[in-house]
C-alpha cells in the first residue's frame, strides 16, 4: 500500500482524531492502556518499561522479519554511529544550527536541591528558571537557549529504577539526557521543527518510522486546558499524515512539575523499530511493545499551575528530553541499549576481570544461570557508582550515601554469586568506565584514583560480611520452608540489613531466586521502632516552616518582592524593616496554617518576610544569626531564633512574645551581634584551614592533583563554638601534618593579615591564581571574593600571580573578621574520616583555643610529675593520670605530643612489671616445688603465694606442683595489686574420693563477697575485684578440704 492510502485507511471519519484515554478502541480494535509520565521530570519512561514477560533480544531480530510487510531496518550500525558521534550531533546541532548555549551537565549530587537525591532530568539544573527563582547574577539568569546532556541516576527516592536493573534489556540506574531549553524564547514551532530536523535529517531517521503525539485534552487531570490543536497542526505542516498525528490525555501529554509550578503540554516522538506497516496502535500501548519506542518528548511550558488553577504564563519556555542510551541503541540498529558501545567495552571488562562466560543478552526464564542479568547488573552500577563518587558522592548509611551503598552491594553480590568473580573485583572495572566516557565527562577521568579507591574500601568491608550474611540467609529460610512459610519476616530482614550489611533489596532477590518473599511492611516496621528508639521519634509536633514552590509561587503571585540582604554584612546596625508576609507552616499540623495577614504568640513558631534585613541567613555552612523584631513602642515583640533564605525570599523564624505583628507593621531588627562577632572569625579561620592544607598536603596549588579531588571542600560547618571543615583526603592526616597546618594558620594570625571582600564578574575572578572554589557551586556573577592578606587592587592587577598561592582566596558570601588578629589563635580538635575518601577537621578560636592551650600545658605538667617517679609509686599514678586524661579539653597535636610521653612511661612501668612477675614468678616456682616436697603424698593443700593475678604463671605453678607430687591437690591464693587470684589442681585420687577443683573455688571465691570462677573438676581459677575478703577466702579454701 501507498502511503496515501495507508492514511486513507487510518483515518477516522470525523473531521479531529479522538481522544484516546486508557480505555478508548484503536482503529485495530486494541484496548490501550497507558503508562502515566514522571511528573517530576522531563525524562520519559523507558521503552516498555511496564513489560515483565521474558524477552531475547537475539529472538526479537529473528522474529522481526516475519511482522506484516515489515521493511529492511535502516543501514546503520556501530560502526557508523559509534556513540561519541551520537552524542556529538545532537550537541553541535543545537550549537551550530540553532544558537543554542552548551551548557555542561549538572553534577549527579545536587547540592542545590534538597527535595533530590540525585539529579533524575536534564531540566534539574534549570528549575530556578522555570521558577522564577534564579538569582539575577547568576549565570543561568543570562540564558535563553541551551543544550546539553545530563548525567542522570535514577536510584532511591520517587523514581527508582534499581529493583529492575538487570531484569529487562532496558532499565538503568545511570542514563545521559540529551536535552534543549528556551527560556522565554522560541516556543512549539521552533521546538518541533528543530526536532523534526535533528532527527530526519542530522540522524537520517526514517520519517515514515515516526509517530507523534499531543494533548487532546483531559478534563479530569486538566481541567479547562483545551486540546493543543496548535501542535497538531504544526506537525500537520511538517509533512506527517494525520494518521500519525495522535492525541492523548494528561497521563501521558501534560507535564507538571509539581502541585504548583510551571507546567503545560507536551508532544512526543515515537520511533517504530520495524517500519513498512502501521504501528499507530502500538504506541503508548500497555504493557508496551519493545519495537515502538518513545525517543524525544518536547515540554510546552506555557502555564502556571497555582492553588487556584491555571494561570497562562508571561514567557512560555521549552524543556525537552531524549535517551542517548535509546538513540544510540536506534542509530546502531540493537534492539538492546546493552547491545550498543555505550556497555559493550564494560561487558568486555567485566569478563575479563570475572573470568565468566561472555554476555549473551538473555532474559528472565532463559538466562537459566542470572549471568547476563550479572553482567546488566554489574556494568549499570560501576557507571552510576563513578559518575555519583566522582561529582562528590560517598557511600555511607544515610540518604544518598546509603542508596549508593546499595548499588555497590547490589553489583558485588551479583558479580561474586553469579559471575565467579572474586573479592576485591568491583573496583577494577572503573578504568574501562573512565576509557568509555572520559573524554566527555572529564570530572570521572580526575577523579579515577579516587573513585578506585572508595570502591575498593566499601568492597572489602562487604566481602567481610557476605559470606555470613548468605550463611544466615540460608539457614533461616531453610526453617522457614520447613515450617510451610515463603515468606522471609521483616526482623530476619532488619538483621541481615543492621547486622550483616545486607539491604533489603539484596535479601528480596535472594528471597526471589528460590520462591519466597519478604515481609516489607514488617521491615519497615523494625526499622520505625529502631528510628523511635534512637530519636525519641524524631520531632513530632514540630511545626515544618520549609518553603517549597508552592510557597515561593505564592509570594511571586502577590508580588512581594525579595528581600534586600545589603545590611548582613554590618555590623552593629539596627535599621527598621516592614513585615512583607507572615507565613504559620505548611499545613502538617494545626497550627500551620500558611500564610496569614497576622500571628501572635499564639500561633506558635511563625516566619516573617521582611523588605531587607541585617540578619545573615543560614549559608555556605556558616549558622544563621539570631536576635529580635520589635516595634518602635515595645508592644511588639519578636525572638527570632533561625533565618533561613528560598529564592532570595528571607524567612526569619521565631516566636512572639509580645503583642499581634500583622503585615505592613514596621519592626526594628536587631542581630545578636555579640555572638556573630564569635561566628566570624571561626569562618574567616576556615578559610585558611583550606589554605593551609593545601599548602601541607599537596604543596600549594595542584590542578592535577586537586581535579582528582584531593583537599577539594566536602562541606563545612561555622557556629559561635567551632568550625568543622571536611576534604577530600584518602587517608588520616598526620601529627606532622596537622602541627604544620596549625603552624601555618598560627603564623598568619600573628601577621594580623587583613580580610578583604568584593564584588568581581565571575569570569574575571575565575583567573585568580590558587581560588579555592567548591566542585558543583553555582556561583552568582558578579561573585563575592574573600581575601586574606590580598588587595582588591593587588589581585585585580595582577591575577595570575603565584604569589598568591601563599595566601586564601575563595568564593564566599558569608560574615568575615576584618584582620585574622581578631581571632586570637587556631587550635585543631580533632582529625577524623566521615566516609571513604573524605577527612573532617574540627578547630576552635581565641577564648577556647586559649582553654586548649592551657589544659595542654596543665597536662604537661601533671606529665612532668608522673615521670619523676619510680617503681609501685609511678605504676599506681600512671593509672591516675591516664583515667584523668579525657577530662582535659586539649588540641588535637598537643593532645598526641603528650599521649606519646605518656605511652614511653606505660612501656616503662611494663617493663617495670614484666620484671617484677618474673622475679614473683621464680620465687613462687620455688616455693611451690618446695612445697610439693614438704606436704608429703595425698595432701590437700591451701597456700598462700603472691604473684600477682597472673594465669599463665599459675598454670606453669600447677605444672611444677604435679611433677613433684602427683597425688597431692594445690589451691593458691594470689594477691595482686587490687584484687586477687585463685588457681586450682585437683589430684585423680581426690577426684575419685569426690574434690571437686571448681566447687573448691567457687566456695572460696563466695566467701571472699563473690567473684568469676570457672573451669572443670580437676582444673579451676577464679578471680576476686578487692583484696578485702582475702583472708576469709583462704579459711573458707580451707575448711572445704577440712
Amino acid at each position: 500500500a501507498t502511503q496515501s492510502e495507508l492514511q486513507l485507511c487510518l483515518v477516522p471519519s470525523s473531521p479531529r482524531s479522538p481522544v484516546i484515554t486508557r480505555h478508548a478502541m484503536r482503529p485495530a480494535g486494541l484496548v490501550c492502556s497507558l503508562v502515566m509520565i514522571a511528573r517530576c521530570s522531563t525524562a520519559f519512561r523507558p521503552a516498555t518499561s511496564v513489560l515483565r514477560r521474558p524477552i531475547r533480544t537475539r529472538a526479537l531480530f529473528a522474529n522481526s522479519a516475519g511482522r506484516g510487510g515489515a521493511t529492511a531496518t535502516p543501514t546503520m550500525s556501530t560502526e557508523e554511529w559509534p556513540m561519541a558521534k551520537v552524542r556529538k550531533t545532537f550537541v553541535e546541532y543545537f550549537e551550530d544550527k540553532c544558537d543554542h548555549k552548551f551548557y555542561p551537565s549538572a553534577p549527579v549530587v545536587p547540592f542545590d536541591d534538597p527535595t533530590l537525591l540525585f539529579a533524575n532530568a536534564g531540566m534539574n539544573q534549570f528549575k530556578p528558571i522555570f521558577l522564577g527563582q534564579a538569582d539575577p547574577a547568576s549565570p543561568l539568569a543570562a540564558l535563553n537557549r541551551a543544550c546539553n546532556s545530563q548525567k542522570c541516576i535514577r536510584a532511591g527516592g520517587k523514581h527508582n529504577d534499581l529493583d529492575d536493573v538487570g531484569k529487562d534489556v532496558y532499565h538503568h540506574t545511570y542514563f545521559e539526557m540529551l536535552g534543549n531549553w528556551s527560556f522565554g524564547d522560541y516556543f512549539k514551532e521552533e521546538a518541533c521543527k528543530m526536532a523534526w530536523e535533528c532527527l530526519t535529517v542530522k540522524y537520517g531517521l526514517d520519517p515514515e518510522r515516526l509517530y507523534v503525539t499531543y494533548f487532546g485534552g483531559d478534563e479530569v487531570k486538566a481541567p479547562g486546558v483545551p486540546s493543543d490543536e496548535e501542535c497538531k497542526q504544526i506537525w500537520l505542516s511538517l509533512g506527517l499524515p494525520e494518521s500519525r498525528i495522535l492525541p492523548f490525555d494528561a497521563g501521558d501529554n501534560f507535564w507538571e512539575m509539581g502541585d504548583v509550578g510551571p507546567c503545560g503540554p507536551c508532544t512526543e516522538i515515537h520511533y517504530d523499530r520495524i517500519g513498512g506497516r502501521d504501528a499507530a496502535h502500538l504506541v503508548n500501548i500497555e504493557p508496551g511493545d519493545p519495537d515502538v519506542i518513545e525517543i524525544w518528548n518536547n515540554v510546552f511550558m506555557q502555564f502556571n499551575r497555582s492553588p487556584t488553577g491555571l494561570v497562562p504564563l508571561d514567557e512560555p519556555s521549552i524543556d525537552t528530553g531524549m535517551g542517548f542510551e535509546r538513540l544510540t541503541s536506534i542509530m546502531q540498529n540493537k534492539r538492546s541499549n546493552y547491545d550498543t558501545d555505550v556497555f559493550t567495552p564494560l561487558f568486555a571488562a567485566i569478563q575479563e576481570v570475572t573470568g565468566a562466560e561472555p554476555y549473551t543478552g538473555l532474559v528472565g526464564e532463559e538466562d537459566t544461570t542470572t549471568k547476563d542479568m550479572a553482567y546488566r547488573v554489574v556494568a549499570d552500577h560501576i557507571r552510576t557508582l563513578t559518575y555519583s563518587i566522582s561529582d562528590g558522592a560517598r557511600p555511607d548509611n544515610n540518604g544518598r550515601g546509603y542508596v549508593l551503598r546499595r548499588i555497590l552491594r547490589r553489583a558485588v553480590y551479583f558479580g561474586s554469586q553469579f559471575l565467579g568473580a572474586k573479592p576485591g573485583f568491583f573496583n577494577k572495572l572503573v578504568p574501562s568506565v573512565v576509557a568509555t566516557y572520559g573524554d566527555f565527562f572529564e570530572e570521572i577521568k580526575a577523579n579515577e584514583q579516587v573513585v578506585i579507591n572508595v570502591l575498593k574500601e566499601e568492597e572489602a568491608q562487604f566481602n567481610k560480611t557476605i559470606d555470613k550474611g548468605l550463611k544466615v540467609f540460608k539457614k533461616k529460610a531453610a526453617e522457614l520452608k520447613k515450617a510451610g512459610s515463603t515468606v522471609v519476616p521483616g526482623a530476619d530482614c532488619f538483621f541481615l540489613s543492621g547486622s550483616l550489611g545486607f539491604p533489603l533489596d539484596l535479601t528480596e532477590i535472594m528471597a526471589e531466586q528460590i520462591g519466597m518473599t519478604v515481609d516489607k511492611e514488617g521491615y519497615e516496621a523494625e526499622l520505625k521502632k529502631e528510628a523511635d528508639k534512637n530519636t525519641g521519634k524524631g520531632g513530632e509536633g514540630q511545626k515544618d516552616m520549609l518553603f517549597q514552590s508552592k510557597e515561593t509561587v505564592w509570594l511571586g503571585n502577590e508580588n512581594i518582592a525579595v528581600t534586600n540582604q545589603a545590611g548582613k554584612y554590618t555590623t552593629g546596625a539596627q535599621p527598621e524593616a516592614t513585615v512583607l508576609a507572615i507565613f504559620t507552616g505548611r499545613g502538617a499540623l494545626p497550627s500551620e496554617k500558611g500564610f496569614q495577614p497576622s500571628a501572635t504568640g499564639e500561633d506558635e513558631v511563625v516566619g516573617f518576610i521582611l523588605d531587607s534585613t541585617p540578619f545573615y541567613p543560614e549559608a555556605g555552612g556558616q549558622v544563621p544569626d539570631v536576635g529580635t523584631l520589635t516595634s518602635a513602642d515595645g508592644s511588639k515583640a519578636v525572638s527570632v531564633s533561625d533565618v533561613q533564605v528560598y529564592a532570595g525570599y528571607v524567612l526569619h523564624i521565631g516566636t512572639i512574645n509580645d503583642g499581634s505583628v500583622a503585615v505592613g507593621d514596621v519592626l526594628t531588627c536587631a542581630v545578636d551581634y555579640d555572638r556573630r562577632e564569635k561566628i566570624a572569625p571561626n569562618h574567616t579561620m576556615t578559610h585558611v584551614l583550606n589554605y593551609a592544607l593545601r599548602k601541607v598536603l599537596l604543596g600549594g596549588p595542584n590542578d592535577d592533583e586537586e581535579k582528582k579531588g584531593k583537599i577539594s571542600q566536602k562541606g563545612s560547618h561555622v557556629d559561635e563554638n567551632r568550625l568543622r571543615f571536611d576534604f577530600g583526603w584518602d587517608k588520616p592526616v598526620s601529627t606532622e601534618q596537622m602541627a604544620e597546618v596549625e603552624r601555618l594558620v598560627n603564623e598568619q594570625i600573628s601577621s594580623n593579615l587583613q580580610v578583604y571582600d568584593y564584588q568581581a564578574p565571575l569570569a574575571e575572578a575565575m583567573e585568580i591564581y590558587g581560588l579555592r572554589a567548591v566542585f558543583g557551586e553555582n556561583y552568582p556573577d558578579p561573585v563575592r571574593v574573600v581575601s586574606v592578606g590580598i588587595s582588591e587592587e593587588q589581585l585585580k592587577a595582577n591575577p595570575k600571580s603565584e604569589d598568591w598561592a601563599n595566601y586564601s582566596v575563595e568564593f564566599c558570601g558569608g560574615t568575615h573578621v576584618q584582620a585574622l588578629g581578631v581571632g586570637e589563635v587556631f587550635v585543631i580538635t580533632e582529625e577524623t574520616g566521615t566516609a571513604a575518601g573524605v577527612r573532617r577537621i574540627s578547630g576552635v578560636t581565641r577564648e577556647k583555643a586559649r582553654e586548649c592551650n592551657a589544659d595542654a600545658d596543665k597536662f604537661a605538667t601533671r606529665l612532668d610529675g608522673l615521670e619523676a617517679l619510680e617503681g609501685p609509686a609511678l605504676a599506681a599514678e600512671l593509672k591516675v593520670v591516664k583515667n584523668e586524661l579525657n577530662s582535659y579539653t586539649m588540641g588535637a597535636v598537643r593532645k598526641a605530643e603528650l599521649v606519646a610521653r605518656l605511652d614511653v612511661t606505660a612501656a616503662k612501668v611494663l617493663a617495670w612489671q614484666k620484671e617484677q612477675t618474673k622475679a614473683k614468678a621464680g620465687a613462687a616456682s620455688a616455693t611451690v616445688k618446695e612445697l610439693a616436697k614438704s606436704c608429703g603424698d595425698a595432701a590437700k593443700v591451701v597456700a598462700r603465694i603472691d604473684f600477682g593475678v597472673d594465669g599463665k604463671t599459675s598454670s606453669k605453678l600447677m605444672k611444677d606442683f604435679g611433677k613433684a607430687n602427683k597425688t597431692s591437690s594445690l589451691l593458691i591464693i594470689s594477691a595482686g595489686d587490687e584484687g586477687f587470684g585463685i588457681y586450682c589442681n585437683a589430684a585423680k585420687a581426690h577426684m575419685e574420693g569426690g574434690l571437686d577443683a571448681l566447687q573448691w573455688v567457687q566456695a572460696t571465691v563466695e566467701a571472699a563477697g563473690g567473684g568469676k570462677s570457672g573451669g572443670r573438676p580437676n582444673n579451676a581459677n577464679g578471680q576476686v575485684a578487692s583484696l578485702a575478703g582475702i583472708d576469709a577466702a583462704e579459711a573458707a579454701a580451707k575448711a572445704f578440704v577440712a
